[in-house]
């Protein structure tokens, strides 16, 4: 290796001051500028009080609404999703920082005034950010710029997985089935909302509205009625100007994890779980039913599928994940038709992960717990280099 290289092996532990080994520093970080930051601080908290402390050191960082790095506060409670509150992190005056350059990976905290303050080197990210500026690509190119390993898809997955319209071309590429859409890019709907008219309507209704780059449901419409189309397209603008209409599949919506293979190893799928709406007050699985009205919500794990069914799922599941590039864990959700058709909906490379979220839920019934799917993801991300692999 010539000394220009950056160094690819797995971040030494050996450097506690007493001279046993150091555990691997864990830097957990959540909020985020997205509008799916309470949902980030909720994944964080889940992660806080399930994460081994014999095995890690656990730092954990908030991202504020406004993008800044700060200290948060190692309490899973404050982070949590209450009636009547939202988490959300605040600033503190003092600025987290994580090296751009290879071969450092100290981690700083500055306070106007005063020298940096130095925490010591961190071993691997666990971002937990849902939506852009997370999970879309550009934390992941940070990090890779940092040098810092991290937990999850790198940057081209990540990009892929958060954008609706390219994950669709990416997966029809690849064979796999996914239902008919169309896309109504930046000022389409305003130049000409004729043509796009008449392109959702060639989808036949029911369809749903969404942005092309957000997730948790917000922002997504279930429009039966053309009429009330230009309504549909304003609400997901408001979170993406560009936006994905798909035609509304008859069927299940089912839902498997993916875990990353290590050494090598294929990537496996979890027994998949089953999504039912029961309340009266939700068409589909929206923002409310999600996190604020779990009543009205069935979560079933294991799905009641014939076996071949559930054998079908997995598959396509580990294929999605793999057609999009996916690295350590991915929740990919799918439509199973009365005639027995397993169509892709999407795939997330961040999905929910609190403790009652489907991702741990359906890896709990296949028999791996939560606080060992996240020992796992922390493992692969430790052998796994930055840069090309």
């Amino acid at each position: 290796m010539s000394s220009q290289s950056p160094d690819r092996s797995v971040p030494s532990t050996d450097e506690h001051p007493t001279g046993a080994p150091r555990k691997p520093r864990v830097l957990v970080l959540f909020g985020g500028r997205s509008g799916e930051h309470a949902i980030s601080a909720a994944t964080a908290a889940g992660v806080l009080r399930a994460i081994d402390r014999s095995r890690y050191d656990v730092v954990p960082v908030g991202i504020t609404p406004s993008g800044e790095w700060v200290l948060a506060a190692d309490e899973p409670s404050r982070w949590e999703i209450t009636a009547g509150r939202l988490p959300q992190v605040e600033p503190t005056g003092e600025e987290v920082i994580l090296p751009l350059s290879t071969g450092r990976r100290d981690l700083r905290v500055l306070t106007p005034g005063e020298v940096p303050r130095v925490l010591g080197e961190v071993d691997v990210v666990f971002p937990l950010l849902h939506g852009p500026y997370g999970e879309d690509g550009t934390l992941q190119g940070m990090l890779e710029l940092s040098d810092v390993r991290y937990v999850g898809a790198g940057v081209l997955a990540s990009a892929v997985g958060m954008d609706k319209h390219f994950m669709k071309l990416v997966l029809a590429g690849e064979g796999l089935p996914i239902a008919p859409y169309t896309v109504v890019k930046p000022g389409a709907f305003e130049r000409d909302p004729e043509t796009v008219t008449q392109a959702v309507a060639a989808l036949g209704l029911p369809v749903f509205v969404k942005p092309a780059r957000a997730g948790s449901s917000l922002g997504i419409s279930k429009v039966d009625d053309l009429a009330d189309l230009p309504a549909a397209i304003a609400a997901a603008q408001e979170h993406d100007p560009k936006v994905v209409v798909e035609a509304g599949v008859v069927g299940r919506e089912i839902e498997c994890a993916v875990l990353g293979g290590r050494g090598g190893a294929r990537p496996r799928a979890s027994l998949p779980g089953e999504i039912v709406v029961t309340g009266e007050q939700h068409d589909f699985y929206d923002f409310e039913a999600k996190y604020l009205d779990e009543a009205g919500v069935e979560l079933s794990c294991p799905a009641d599928l014939p076996e071949h069914l559930v054998e079908r799922v997995r598959e396509i599941a580990v294929r999605t994940f793999e057609a999009v590039g996916a690295e350590g864990l991915s929740r990919v959700d799918v439509f199973v038709t009365p005639d027995e058709r397993v169509v892709v909906n999407e795939i997330n490379t961040m999905p929910g992960f609190t403790p009652f979220s489907m991702y741990p839920r359906m890896w709990e019934k296949s028999g791996l717990s939560y606080p060992d799917l996240i020992d796992e993801l922390v493992a692969l991300a430790l052998e796994r280099p930055t840069g090309l692999r």
